[in-house]
């Protein structure tokens, strides 16, 4: 499709006033973009001017001139048309006071760059084609029949959709088919429930396009979202899959280069090619799915031997954790396991006592709703029972604290906050010590038993459960850092893992009660659902909703390094026996870490390229002592558009000020950055560059999960660049900044501005 340019230019907000508007409309046809403003362009008579322009002028790429691209966007959005928008106001002149009349006009050289930054772009771009799968299913398969896998396949069903529940017991219903009652479910609160469980199973059998396999579990899941190929087996089936390629050479030698013993490479081998070695053939036998909802629950915290010795556990029968204590009351009226006599009192351990305020691993909210429920049982079993609940932390979210409240009145039950340091045997009895209390003095309870909190742990700390077969291995990758959940618990994504078209649901991704769970899966089953649709359509489910590009690769100069198929955070990429990347569209979410990580530039998207950045950079006008006695600095800044372009914004909406002589070119993500960009801006004489995106660490946030950290990596690697080209390193560098955390951007502009100021100009200035 030849283009056919047009340029439209806002002059409302402020932006008439502080710039010279004819002169952008001569900077834009002096490209031959044909140009025209107004007053108020996201009004209805300016969407009809632009729409005029479509219609009757026949233009079909558009750079729209006005607000930010995050605001307004569907009224500027329109079918078969390419749109960019240029910020004139929050990042110009919101952000900028007018220097109009001065020597140096910086906010009018500003909105020319930007502006002409964008023609470049459209320049470049193209408009992108959604990818369509030849065999697409809308099937959904569930892994897991407990309440939460239950409750999504349910959901999911009602929503018109067929689905498949794999469950590796022999009955449905998971660990609420084995618990004595449930938090309250109903106003006022203060009552505990019947489970529901049976009910939704009854619910389930209802369903004509529900199918259940029971003693079955997945051996693998192979494809992409919208064709998946998953093998079931029966759980500790062998089943041989063909392994296509031999292990690479790279990994049959040690540090020193010397080839391992033959145990060791089959060890080697083994570990490689699990979950891997089916990539490039499918299993013929294998089920289609379009989707996954992983809800296969949690197991109870194992103590280990001598672990908890100071609180009796593993000496004492009658010290037990709570999932054993449930298992008991389950049963009926509560005995002492020593001898099975009925319990008079109880006191419930929420936290391990180590000197610290620390609770039991894997605990939760959950845990402490737990030792309320249990502290319940004692008091219905025996009018006259105790129940001694001794905690660091009471966390009773929602609508429980009404039940929280309702024991707290309760006189058979006592609750404090301390540190129980130790259990001991007394008679038949126990007796419990503890410290630090609200009493403000060390107490002794004698029990019957104690109970300790421990936590819900994850199935996939044990066990992939997925079994997928990428190259980036069968479970979710860096789980550690989650602690064994499936890894979903960012802030942003609920439900979503780093494995598109797979979503965890329930105490897969974090402890949660079963009421919760329930609600928990109809988040997972409506994500499934967006995917579905998502992947039918071509276009990207999360976090670039509706993106309907995908990466391209030109293979004939691949050197097969592996960096894309390393690098990518979501396994977008397998490759075969000699390293060459095989895409999987349908599982890329379009951050383009893997274009920022390719050495040779060959990966591209139709409207975010090398070469589509790297136009813009070189537009950005590069004052020299020919245009000025003194002229002013420039420096690239690259900005995430997830979390620091917001910022950005926010920062021009409460007119906060900084320096006019950045210039802004916003990115998918840091981790898409490819450092050519940076060296192109230094070689044309700009002074400086910087990257301000999202924080990593302990606590990172970031939309595409590694971007800042991988950029960071390789920003290091630049400074060998830069001294080649004796430039300074310090004229480059990265800046973290929450979405929240405008307040902080003019500080860090303004202090790497003076930085730069006082290195002096690029010496390649003006060549």
């Amino acid at each position: 499709m030849s283009k056919k340019f047009g340029v439209y230019i806002c002059t409302g907000c402020g932006i008439g006033d502080a710039l010279n508007v004819d002169q952008l409309v001569e900077v834009a046809e002096d490209e031959g973009f044909k140009t025209k403003t107004h007053p108020f362009l996201c009004g209805k008579e300016g969407v009809d001017l632009i729409k005029q322009g479509l219609e009757k002028d026949g233009v079909n790429t558009v750079a729209i001139a006005a607000c930010s691209r995050r605001v307004n966007f569907d009224t500027f959005r329109f079918d078969g048309c390419y749109v960019d928008r240029v910020n004139l106001r929050e990042q110009v002149v919101w952000s900028h006071p007018s220097t109009k009349g001065e020597e140096i006009d910086h906010v009018q050289m500003m909105a020319e760059d930007y502006l002409k930054m964008s023609m470049e772009k459209l320049k470049k771009i193209k408009l992108p084609e959604a990818y369509k799968l030849e065999n697409f299913t809308r099937k959904i398969l569930v892994i897991g029949g407990g309440i939460t896998g239950i409750s999504a396949a349910l959901d999911a069903a009602k929503a018109g959709f067929e689905v498949t529940i794999v469950e590796k017991e022999a009955q449905l219903g998971g660990y609420a088919a084995k618990i004595r009652k449930q938090l309250p479910l109903n106003a006022p609160y203060t009552q505990l429930s019947a489970p529901v469980i049976a009910d939704k199973i009854k619910e389930l059998q209802s369903f004509p396009n529900i199918s259940v396999k029971t003693g079955t579990v997945v051996a693998r899941i192979a494809g992409q979202p919208g064709d998946f190929t998953v093998t079931l087996k029966k759980p500790g089936e062998a089943i041989e899959f063909d392994v296509p390629f031999p292990l690479p050479p790279e990994m049959k030698v040690d540090e020193s280069g010397k080839e391992y013993d033959k145990d060791k490479l089959n060890e080697i081998y083994k570990e490689y090619n699990t979950g891997k070695n089916d990539i490039l053939t499918l299993d013929p036998n294998g089920e289609k799915f379009g989707a996954v909802i992983l809800a296969a629950g949690w197991r109870p915290y194992e103590p280990g031997a001598g672990e908890f010795d100071h609180l009796g556990y593993g000496a004492i029968p009658d010290v037990v954790t709570n999932h054993q204590f449930e298992q008991l009351a389950a049963n009926g009226k509560i005995v002492r396991p020593s001898d099975g006599k009925p319990v008079q009192s109880v006191v419930f351990v929420q936290s391990p006592g180590k000197g610290d305020d620390s609770d039991f691993e894997y605990t939760g909210s959950v845990t402490s709703l737990v030792a309320l429920k249990q502290a319940k049982y004692v008091r219905e079993d025996n009018p006259d029972g105790k129940a001694y609940v001794i905690y660091q932390h009471m966390r009773t979210p929602g609508l429980q604290e009404y039940f929280y409240k309702s024991l707290q009145q309760d006189p058979g039950i006592f609750m404090t906050k301390g540190e129980v340091v130790s259990v001991s045997q007394n008679g038949a009895g126990l007796v419990v010590e503890a410290d630090n209390t609200l009493l403000g003095e060390k107490i002794q309870i004698n029990a019957d038993m104690v109970v300790l909190a421990t936590g819900m742990v994850p199935v996939t700390a044990d066990d992939p459960v997925i079994n997928l077969a990428y190259r980036q291995g069968p479970g979710f990758r860096d789980n550690a850092i989650f602690n064994q959940y499936a890894d979903s618990n960012f802030i942003c994504f609920p439900y979503e893992t780093q494995r598109t078209g797979i979503y965890a649901a329930g105490a897969i991704r974090r402890g949660l009660t079963m009421e919760e769970s329930i609600e928990d899966a109809s988040g997972a089953a409506l994500k499934a659902i967006q995917c579905l649709e998502s992947a039918n359509r071509g276009v990207a489910v999360h976090p670039r909703y509706g993106d309907m590009t995908f990466p391209d690769f030109f293979f004939a100069r691949c050197t097969q390094c592996k960096r894309c198929t390393e690098e990518c955070p979501f396994g977008a990429l397998d490759d075969d026996e000699k390293g060459t990347p095989k895409p999987n569209p349908t599982r890329c979410r379009r951050c383009g870490t893997c274009m920022g990580a390719c050495p040779e530039r060959i990966i591209g998207f139709a409207d975010y390229n090398i070469d589509t950045i790297g136009s813009m950079v070189k537009a950005i006008g590069v004052p020299t002592e020919d245009d000025f006695d003194e002229p002013p600095m420039r420096i690239l800044v690259l900005v995430c558009e997830n979390d620091a372009y917001p910022a950005l914004d926010m920062a021009g909406l409460h007119r906060c000020t900084y320096s006019p002589n950045i210039r802004i070119i916003p990115v998918r993500c840091l981790g898409s950055v490819n450092v050519i960009w940076i060296k192109e801006a230094l070689s044309k004489g700009m002074d400086g560059a910087f990257l301000l995106g999202c924080k990593h660490g302990d606590d990172y946030q970031c939309h595409f999960v590694k971007g800042s950290e991988l950029a960071s990596i390789r920003m290091k690697k630049i400074g060998e660049a830069l001294v080649s080209l004796a430039l300074e390193v310090e004229r480059v560098a990265q800046y973290e900044i929450a979405i929240d955390e405008f307040d902080k951007l003019p500080k860090i502009i303004d202090d790497f501005a003076a930085q730069i100021e006082a290195l002096g100009p690029n010496p390649f200035k003006g060549f």
